[in-house]
């Protein structure tokens, strides 16, 4: 049987409601929200005595981020909220953009901080930022 799509990317946060409106302010749709708990879930997942609130966003075409808070366990930090984009692990998110000027300086009064920037060739202008809790978003947008 082969992978039919990607349904979603899990990303565990501290500040569920300031995440969630970073990327609704990005252009993702709140999709739902709901709170889980038990043993159902713990042995899913492999942790006891869970108990979470989900967050689902997705991108216009369907692509999805699941937003997790944990309220018990706690959540573990590995690492500076500044990691670098070279550590080893999922360092970022890339989105497909429109007027990327636009959705930086958008972005950026809202609380984002600006990585860098390049046009790679001909093809495209890149754009990393780095959102609440550190997490980083690239954004690109397609030239010509």
């Amino acid at each position: 049987m082969a992978i039919k799509r990607m349904d979603n990317v899990l990303i565990v946060v501290d500040d569920l409601e300031a995440v969630k409106a970073f990327f609704i302010e990005l252009g993702l749709e709140l999709e739902g929200q709901t709170d889980v708990e038990g043993p159902d879930v713990g042995r899913l997942i492999g942790l006891g005595d869970v108990r979470a609130t989900l967050a689902m966003l997705r991108t216009p075409d369907g692509q999805g981020i699941e937003l997790d808070k944990f309220h018990t366990p706690d959540a573990v930090r590995f690492g500076p909220v500044d990691t670098p984009v070279n550590a080893l692990g999922i360092r970022r998110v890339m989105f497909a953009v429109e007027d990327i000027d636009a959705v930086v300086a958008r972005m950026l009064t809202h609380g984002a901080a600006l990585i860098g920037r390049m046009e790679y060739g001909t093809a495209y202008r890149l754009v990393y930022l780095r959102g609440p809790e550190g997490l980083i978003v690239g954004l690109a947008e397609q030239l010509g």
